[in-house]
């Protein structure tokens, strides 16, 4: 088939050289326009733009896709089919109805849960097993459209936003090959979606990386996990602000070796997560880690980054800065 692509960030390129490899026509490729970047403020091309390029393909970047203009110009391309993933810009009726086979999205998740902008990050900040990929005819509501494939996904119990998306990346480059065959065949079923099924997953804003210690230990992993690459999870340590990458939930089992504040019970074990320390409170320290308690549970906190510095593992950032038990930690 004649295909335009339209995609901007990483998670599209690998769809896009699937397609290239699978022998498709490349009419063009829409991407969003070149911005500055990075504290030098240099223009950087986009993921998507530096892929077409490598493989000789016309790249387009229009400001607004709705414009008469632009409509227009993907009007020229002739296409068969448009295939969108992770574009970063809504189309309008217009253009949904222009190809013969009209546009699909390569959505990152089991649809019609997580519609929206932030389905990787939310799958995993909420706590799910399973995720996955669908191929949706588009149509102008916000991925409502009837879907057409699907494949799952496992999330693995210390699975971060980034190793996932990873994972859907290349789940969805194999899944759309074999949608376009299917698509260009005519062995396609689509399947309304349950909008009694539906969730949003909303954008990710800056405020949601500050780390409220009353929530339980396992809400608090996922969401550190989550919310890894933007905007991260921090807390507040002597005054400064310190980002969480890399913890664990400590187990009942790991619990009855550590003690709380240096106190030793009766029975020999220690920190179990459930005592009078108030959440945010370090509980214990070892060479490796240190032990935050939450509003219920323990976390253990394995690498961080102190303010204006690199990530570091716990073990370094002890060297400079001497966590003790009876530390506390602030909301970020």
């Amino acid at each position: 088939m004649r295909v335009v692509f339209m995609g901007t960030p990483d998670f599209a390129v690998g769809a896009l050289e699937a397609i290239i490899k699978a022998g498709h026509e490349m009419a063009a490729v829409v991407t969003q326009p070149d911005k500055p970047k990075g504290r030098g403020k240099e223009v950087q091309m986009t993921p998507v733009k530096v892929c077409a390029q490598k493989h000789g393909i016309p790249v387009f970047q229009p400001v607004k896709i709705k414009e008469p203009e632009a409509v227009e110009t993907l009007r020229g391309f002739g296409a068969d089919i448009f295939v969108v993933a992770a574009f970063g810009q809504i189309l309008s009726e217009e253009i949904l109805e222009m190809p013969k086979y009209g546009c699909v999205n390569i959505h990152a998740s089991l649809l019609p849960k997580y519609r929206g902008a932030g389905p990787i990050q939310w799958a995993i900040i909420n706590g799910e097993k399973i995720t996955g990929v669908t191929i949706m005819q588009m149509d102008k509501g916000l991925d409502t459209g009837d879907m057409l494939f699907k494949t799952k996904v496992e999330i693995a119990p210390d699975e971060t936003a980034d190793t996932l998306h990873d994972k859907l990346a290349a789940a969805g480059a194999g899944l759309i090959v074999e949608a376009l065959a299917k698509i260009e065949a005519g062995d396609v079923t689509p399947e309304k979606q349950n909008d009694e099924e539906s969730c949003y997953a909303k954008m990710l804003h800056k405020s949601m990386g500050k780390i409220d210690w009353n929530m339980e230990a396992d809400k608090l992993d996922c969401l550190i996990r989550g919310l890894i690459s933007w905007p991260g999870a921090s807390t507040v340590y002597r005054g400064k602000t310190l980002k969480i990458w890399q913890e664990e939930v400590v187990s009942e089992e790991m619990s009855a070796v550590c003690m709380p504040l240096g106190q030793e019970s009766a029975a020999g074990n220690g920190m179990t997560g459930q005592g009078d320390e108030a959440p945010g409170t370090v509980v214990w320290v070892d060479k490796d880690a240190f032990y935050v308690q939450t509003g219920r549970g323990v976390l253990k906190v394995l690498s961080v980054q102190p303010e204006g510095k690199k990530r570091m593992a716990v073990k370094d950032f002890l060297l400079g800065y001497p966590v003790k038990p009876g530390d506390s930690f602030e909301k970020g």
